[in-house]
């Protein structure tokens, strides 16, 4: 069953519920702004523990978080210090801290997953890569992955191979792979209008390495300009990846009469994945602009059409998955032009008034695409010869 809470306290969430596999929640976190920074902080600490309050979870729940900073070189060392970060009757939480500043002329903002209601183990595997057991399956969050060699003139292709060696070599220690268990990841890329190229050509090898390509499958992503705390560091990676699916849990989704492949404009990544579950399907969305099926930018200059299209190309993916927007857990906003956040603000909330939404600065892959969403979504299913969540 799903659950819609209105926002209280400045948060807001959805949930997934189910008699078998335990429920999952997603929360969105905001605070209010013009104020320093530890106040903000300390803010949002608060609102976190009244979420999880109020919405009956253990602390030891936490899965994931992602927190949004508008200047993580100044900040992160406070954040590191917060229960945000690390808190004492969580066990590991896979925590990922990313440069995107907040629309809302806050300096922190954050995401959040849950399970409930169900049996988990958590194992800190390595640094930044977290280990979730649940109903006999095992799942890694890896958060945070760049490279240890962040100086001056290390460029972006070089970052992106240490980053994914990183996970390939996490993936190795468990038995599993990039190419067979790897379902999501997002690339965050300083001056992306001017790195994003080298970050694709670096990953594109990675890939064939792997055994991806356009007669295979490529990986549900994201790539956006966003950075971390190290001022030399070019790229940030995070993934998820599910390492005991049986054949047939996963499927790759397409909407064709929408938008096309990303292989036609020589990029490397699956417009949108499936992966079922005897009771539910999570669909990962991944960055999804103003496109259509040939390629091409449509509205280019025009931010609120550019908003209405992405939000068809998303109906359209999630619809070849058996579900649609209101399956959709939350949505991240990202938008080039700061100044287009009120109007995007305003439009999707009457498009989608009961998604939970965070808006964040971020430069697109194409400098003509204005607005760009991505989400998580989760559907019922009835599979019971699949494995449960």
């Amino acid at each position: 069953m799903l659950k819609v809470a209105p926002v209280r306290n400045r948060y807001n969430h959805h949930s997934f519920t189910s008699n078998v596999g335990g429920g999952e929640h997603f929360i969105t976190i905001s605070v209010a702004p013009d104020r320093p920074f530890h106040a903000q902080l300390e803010e949002a600490v608060a609102t976190y523990d009244t979420a999880i309050r109020e919405l009956g979870l253990e602390r030891n729940s936490a899965v994931f978080r992602r927190i949004f900073l508008s200047d993580a070189i100044n900040q992160v060392e406070s954040l590191r210090k917060s229960a945000l970060v690390s808190h004492p009757e969580e066990g590991p939480v896979s925590v990922s801290i990313v440069e995107q500043p907040p629309l809302d002329g806050s300096k922190i903002a954050l995401l959040a997953y849950h399970i409930a209601a169900a049996p988990i183990r958590k194992q800190q595997l390595f640094p930044g890569h977290v280990l979730v057991e649940k109903g006999g399956s095992r799942h890694l969050w890896s958060t945070g992955l760049c490279s240890g060699n962040c100086e001056a003139g290390y460029g972006t292709d070089a970052q992106t191979w240490d980053a994914f060696a990183n996970l390939t070599a996490a993936l190795t220690a468990v038995g599993a792979n990039i190419k067979d268990h790897c379902q999501r990841t997002w690339i965050y890329v300083k001056d992306l209008d001017t790195s994003y190229l080298q970050m694709v050509k670096a990953r594109q090898r990675i890939f064939s390495i792997a055994g991806m390509g356009e007669h295979s499958h490529y990986i549900a992503s994201t790539g956006i300009q966003g950075s971390g705390s190290d001022r030399f560091g070019r790229l940030l990676l995070d993934a998820y990846s599910a390492l005991d699916l049986q054949p047939g849990q996963v499927s790759y989704l397409t909407a064709p009469e929408l938008l096309c492949p990303t292989r036609d404009y020589n990029v490397h990544f699956e417009r949108a994945t499936k992966v079922a579950y005897a009771d539910r399907a999570h669909l990962f969305v991944s960055g999804t602009a103003s496109i259509d099926r040939t390629g091409q930018v449509v509205h280019p200059g025009d931010v609120a059409r550019q908003l209405d299209r992405a939000i068809r190309n998303v109906a359209g993916l999630l619809e070849s998955g058996d579900a649609d927007l209101q399956d959709l857990m939350y949505l991240v906003v990202y938008l080039r032009d700061r100044s287009d956040y009120p109007m995007v603000h305003a439009r999707l909330a009457q498009h989608l008034p009961e998604v939970p939404a965070v808006y964040v600065a971020g430069a697109v892959c194409r400098p003509q695409w204005l607005v760009e969403i991505e989400g998580i979504a989760i559907c019922r299913n009835a599979q019971p010869s699949l494995s449960g969540f």
